[in-house]
């Protein structure tokens, strides 16, 4: 039987201490360093314990693999598919508009206690099951994502702007408030919307065209500035999504992962780097972070931004059609 949100929410903590004290859970601890770059107070993580973690394959975006093929070869296990670990598996929701089925399932490798995934039974993804809580997301083989399951992320943030790029983004004085805007004091590329502030009055229906509507314009400005590299990878576009209960952030993203200079190592960026929390997994990578800083590393697996020329094309288009 489905639960609600809230009986989702309520039943996190205790299934997490369950999964922790049966071992089926590992809690990884760490710690956060402020570091203020841009404005913003980026919080880096450093949590020695993950370099014990089993390192997986890189995952293949572009191929879907059945449950029988995954269990032919070990090497494409999908974790988010069933039979679930019981001590994993919270709950399952249900989206009525749509009648999308979903999972949810506690992060085995936890950095951040109460870390859980929502994980559709289907191919896609009901933007209308995030809203209340935030998250994050990854698309294409260059995202920085760990499995080609589509999956989203739940966690908390000791920051009470949560992310922390949501500093820059509160502060954005926006001309036209219905429309996507740039950051544009990011050395990367990248696109946000603003939510009205009386979203949660919305119909579950008009949410989910809000939503998407949302998502689709930042998704064509992602296209249109990958399309002004011309030495972006071949393939679909990648990129990052994260989402609050005020914006929705869209990343493109053109690498995986960094090469540091000071480590001559490759430190691995998911959607969670671009929301303001760098994960890194020794002294010496962290102190390679401070030395490159975040914005270069960012800046590095992202794309250059292209706003003056996506905002000059627009008026463009606009004098044209008066």
């Amino acid at each position: 039987m489905a639960s609600t949100h809230s009986d989702i929410i309520k039943k996190v903590p205790g299934a997490y201490e369950s999964a922790l004290k049966s071992g089926d859970l590992f809690y990884f601890p760490s710690t956060i360093e402020k570091h203020n770059e841009l404005d913003i107070d980026f919080e880096i993580t450093l949590c020695p314990a993950l370099q014990k973690k089993p390192t997986l394959p890189s995952p293949r975006f572009e191929v879907e693999t059945t449950a029988s093929e995954a269990a032919a070869d070990d090497t494409k296990i999908d974790p988010f598919a069933p039979p679930y670990n019981p001590q994993l598996h919270v709950g399952d929701l249900k989206d009525e508009l749509t009648e999308e089925e979903f999972v949810i399932l506690l992060n085995k490798f936890s950095v951040v206690p109460h870390h859980f995934l929502l994980v559709p039974k289907g191919s896609k993804i009901s933007l209308s099951a995030l809203i209340g809580i935030d998250a994050s997301w990854a698309g294409g083989e260059n995202s920085g994502a760990s499995q080609p399951h589509k999956h989203i992320q739940f966690l908390p943030t000791e920051s009470p702007l949560s992310p922390p790029i949501e500093t820059l983004a509160r502060k954005a004085q926006l001309e036209q408030p219905t429309r996507p805007f740039s950051l544009t004091s990011l050395p990367y590329a990248s696109s946000s919307f603003r939510f009205p502030s009386y979203l949660d009055t919305f119909s579950v229906e008009d949410l989910e065209k809000v939503l998407s509507d949302v998502f689709l314009q930042l998704l064509d400005l992602c296209i249109s500035t990958v399309r002004h590299d011309p030495d972006y990878p071949p393939g679909r576009p990648s990129y990052n999504v994260i989402i609050t209960l005020e914006h929705m952030h869209l990343v493109p993203r053109k690498f995986e992962t960094h090469l540091l200079e000071k480590t001559g190592e490759r430190l691995p960026v998911n959607a969670l780097g671009f929301a303001g929390m760098l994960l890194v997994k020794s002294e010496q990578e962290l102190d390679a972070v401070r030395y490159e800083t975040v914005a270069k590393i960012l800046r590095g697996v992202g794309l250059e931004s292209v706003h003056e020329d996506q905002v000059e094309g627009t008026a463009k288009e606009l004098t044209s059609a008066l």
